[in-house]
């Protein structure tokens, strides 16, 4: 790796002594400088782009040329006519001042175009063409190599720091869920332009009067031999592994023309090639974003579900996907569009985690498990909406979503304390999202937004635990493991078997319904009146049980320390209402825009337990707010922000009577909790310099939580067996975090620097005794890459990180450091030979001592006989090391645990790929 670093370093120099600069000031011609003006070479010779640029906001430009060369340099703006003169190069730097004349003609789009990047306003271009080198295949292979552009460690998709929302084609909406669909689905070949929309507003009357500068889309624009033609590929691929044959399909079509497009992804494979995963899936199409700001008001929905562990390549010995997927687009007329989607996706997958406990308390023994975990689940989504503009002032949107899934889940655990376990779990949830919104702009004063959303979930997990018993020695001192938490419990202790079953439905019904005026005051400040309402209804049905040797059930009458009614069911109504109404004053002034509001609040809730039992609380609230953007440049930015929130939980944690969380762990919940407030400070600032190529993000967030909702966790004495009940904490909980990543670009070089800290102070209740819980956490990456068009291209990277877990329950802090560097290669040879490769080790230390440390090392080899060749055959291999296992350190309020993962083994397969 250190020679890789020392070649990289001597080809900076080399590039940097071979060239020279040409340098000057574009000005207006009343000597005015011109901000983003586009200065572009090229090559007299080769007739190709030889460098690019823009002017700064004192209309001074720059670009890099080779020595002893002949260059045309073209310099355009929009409403100007555009300078076109020859340079020749010798050794010296050159600096030429351009004066542009006034005209309202169009010529300059032709040499814009030409452009790597342009910036229109807050739209950024990019010519997709400008950053492939050949071995591109996806969307995001060509994203990755975008100045301001990442891709996150979770697949997402981020620009100037902030997560790209929704990716559109051809201004048509793809699919409308994870972007990540998009970016790993729709080819490279296919794109000609990334536009990148800042401030985005899907609702264009309401551009200019509200703040979005925390909101981006990306538009794709595709290559004109792309239309009207199905275009995509289909690849099939096998292969042998230890264990098994190894099989892939995937085609992946499209269509798309002026008045309708069609998308279809599918996917069958045992490679871990996960293209939607079940924590997507989860979240794909629940999607309805209002255009308003946020009212203030959280109240969470319960999430009942069977724990489904999400897999990947990284935490899965066995992964088999399946994947139908079909999105549309149609326009009947301008004023109408219909867009939709249908999707089925299975997966079944296999885990195998070794997990090393050590608990803070010394009364409860430490313990060992061997978990071994399969996995299936089969879900179906749809997504249906309407967009119709009647004309400018006119735009009605709806939206209908749904998810109906089959999941299971079987897990056998070998544990050191509480002997064999075997575990399953299943459910079949659905839920329904609709939303129905009206914008209407009644004249150049008065604009009105009607938004409606409706959610109706439904979960009902089962759950099932058999633990082995010994019934002769239940009153002994070397007793089975689960015994005296049997006792606690209730249970029938004279089983073979403790088999414990858990049955819940949870039904949610939530309206939230908001009408918002924009009055505009001038061309500079305008006020903004919201009234709305949300009406939310949640029914909790609960029973736990125990199932003897002979089949029949039994009732426990359970008695545990710190729970102070313990029933074995619930039924539970959880009601809430919210009704408010709220100002916003936005005035700019200068290079400032400030955003000062209020919202008065009228709170309603209550529950009913059991029929008989009545619980109520109602209150008013005012939520004030405030946000000040302050604009330096074009791109360039400060923006704070304040908000008061009032948070409430949901039905889970106030239905009163015992639920079986796992074997292992039981709670309770209460019927009186509060809800919660949180006052969030942040200040965020983005910096996009083309001038001199640099992108700059920086964020600084805090909160304090008051009448947090904590566990009181209790364990069974001696053992690990616990129970937990729920209170308004009586001290605040607070954070603070910290983010900075820097980029520079050097000719072909590019370089980042990201930095994060996070501090959290929070407290738990530990058997009834209230423990402090202090996490400092930093992170420092580095990241070195070449982005050749014909020379071979590595990408450097190494992370550190550093966490300090401060429990006032431990005698030391716990500090934990990882060490990640990486590198990634890839080539593209005699136009017809790809080769990508990445490799990455992890060092986990804990307290000083290496606690593991693994390496895994992926490579593809292609070969297609063209750029347009229709066929290309690769080699892939996955986990060529053979690596068995990751291992990470988990810490908690009551544990620290060593977590061991059996991942995919080594895997290599053989692929065709056609183009269409």
């Amino acid at each position: 790796m250190k020679k890789i670093v020392l070649l990289i370093l001597l080809m900076v120099t080399f590039f940097t002594n071979a060239q020279l600069k040409l340098t000057g000031v574009v000005k207006d011609s009343i000597g005015e400088p011109l901000e983003m003006a586009n200065v572009l070479a090229i090559d007299k010779i080769t007739k190709k782009m030889a460098s690019y640029g823009f002017t700064d906001a004192q209309g001074k430009y720059k670009l890099d040329l080779a020595k002893n060369g002949t260059y045309n340099i073209k310099i355009s703006y929009i409403g100007f006519k555009p300078a076109d003169f020859e340079v020749l190069t010798k050794e010296a730097d050159i600096v030429k001042n351009i004066t542009l004349k006034e005209d309202n003609s169009l010529d300059e789009i032709t040499i814009v175009s030409k452009m790597p990047v342009t910036v229109k306003g807050d739209t950024i271009v990019y010519n997709a063409d400008s950053f492939k080198n050949g071995s591109e295949r996806k969307l995001e292979d060509v994203l990755e190599k975008l100045p301001g552009v990442e891709i996150n460690d979770q697949g997402q998709i981020e620009v100037e720091g902030k997560r790209v929302e929704k990716i559109m084609v051809d201004g048509k909406e793809f699919f409308s869920g994870d972007t990540r669909l998009a970016s790993k689905n729709i080819p490279s070949n296919a794109v000609d332009k990334i536009q990148v929309l800042r401030n985005y507003s899907s609702v264009s009357q309401l551009s200019g009067v509200q703040n979005n500068q925390d909101r981006v889309a990306i538009n794709i624009k595709l290559k004109e031999g792309k239309k009207n033609f199905w275009f995509g590929d289909i690849s099939v691929g096998g292969g042998n592994s230890q264990d098994t044959g190894l099989y892939l399909f995937q085609p992946k079509l499209f269509y798309y023309s002026p008045k309708y497009t069609i998308n279809v992804i599918g996917d069958l494979n045992n490679l871990g090639d996960i293209v939607l995963s079940r924590r997507d899936v989860r979240s794909f199409g629940g999607g309805f974003r209002s255009e308003s700001p946020s009212n203030g008001t959280n109240i969470s929905l319960p999430d009942v579900g069977i724990g489904f562990l999400n897999a990947g390549a990284r935490n899965a010995n066995r992964i088999e996907t399946k994947l139908s997927a079909v999105n549309f687009s149609y326009s009947p007329n301008t004023k109408l569009d219909l867009t939709g989607f249908l999707i089925w996706s299975g997966n079944s997958n296999g885990q195998r985690n070794i997990i090393d406990i050590d608990y803070i308390d010394p009364a409860i023994p430490d313990e060992f498990r061997d978990n071994t975990t399969d996995q299936n689940s089969n879900t179906g989504l749809f997504r249906f909406g309407a967009v119709y503009k009647k004309d400018v002032n006119n735009q009605m949107n709806y939206n209908i979503s749904g998810r109906f899934s089959n999941e299971s889940r079987t897990e056998n655990i070998a544990s050191r304390v509480l002997s064999d376990i075997t575990e399953t779990q299943n459910a079949t949830p659905y839920t329904i999202n609709q939303d129905l919104s009206y914008f209407y702009t009644a004249n150049e004063k008065n604009i009105f937004a009607l938004e409606v959303t409706h959610v109706l979930q439904d979960e009902d997990p089962f759950y099932v635990a058999s633990l082995e018993n010994d019934p002769n020695n239940n009153d002994l001192a070397e007793n089975d493991g689960f015994d005296d938490a049997a006792e606690d419990l209730g249970l029938d202790r004279t089983n073979l078997f403790y088999t414990l079953e858990q049955d819940r439905k949870v039904k949610t019904n939530q309206l939230d319904a908001r009408l918002d005026y924009y009055y505009i005051l001038n061309g500079k400040s305008n006020l903004n009146f919201v009234g709305g309402t949300i009406a939310s209804s949640q029914n909790f049905n609960s029973r736990f049980f125990q199932i003897l040797d002979n089949g029949t059930q039994f009732n426990p009458d359970p008695e545990i320390d710190g729970i102070d009614d313990e029933q074995i069911t619930n039924d539970t109504q959880y009601n809430f209402t919210d009704v408010y109404v709220g100002a916003r004053y936005r005035l700019k002034a200068g290079i400032f825009t400030f955003t000062p509001g209020v919202t008065a609040h009228a709170y309603n809730v209550n529950n009913t337990q059991y029929g008989t039992e009545f619980f109520k609380d109602t209150f008013n609230e005012l939520l004030p707010e405030f946000e000040m953007v302050a604009q330096f440049k074009k791109s360039e930015s400060l923006t704070f922000n304040y908000r008061k929130r009032v948070n409430f939980t949901d039905v889970n944690q106030i239905a009163r009577g015992l639920v079986a969380s796992n074997y292992d762990s039981f709670q309770a919940g209460n019927a009186e909790l509060l809800n919660s407030n949180t006052h969030n400070f942040s200040l965020f600032y983005r910096s996009f310099n083309l001038f001199n190529n640099t992108n700059v993000v920086g964020r600084l967030s805090y909160s304090k939580t008051a009448d947090q909702v904590n566990r009181n966790t209790i364990f069974t004495p001696g053992n690990i067996v616990r129970s937990a009940s729920f209170l308004n904490s009586p001290l605040d909980n607070e954070s603070a975090t910290a983010f900075l990543n820097a980029g520079k670009r050097f000719g072909k070089i590019q370089t980042s620097l990201t930095g994060r800290f996070n501090y959290s102070k929070t407290f738990q209740f530990l058997n009834s005794t209230a423990n402090t819980n202090e996490n400092i956490s930093r992170s420092v990456g580095a990241r070195v890459g070449t982005n050749f068009r014909k020379a071979p291209n590595v990408t450097l990277r190494y992370n550190v990180s550093f966490l300090d877990q401060n429990n006032s329950a431990r005698n030391a802090i716990v500090k934990t450091v990882n060490h990640r560097p990486s590198i990634n290669f890839d080539a593209y040879i005699w136009n017809a030979v790809t080769l990508t490769s990445d490799y990455s080790f992890t060092n986990q230390i804990v307290d000083g001592e290496s606690t593991n440390t693994f390496s895994i090392w992926n490579a593809k080899l292609a070969y297609r006989k063209d750029r347009d060749a229709k066929f290309e055959y690769e080699i892939v291999g996955n986990n060529l090391l053979a690596t068995g296992s990751e291992a990470s350190v988990n810490q908690s309020i009551i544990s620290t645990s060593i977590n061991e993962r059996f991942i995919l083994p080594r895997f290599v397969s053989f692929r065709i790929r056609y183009q269409l």
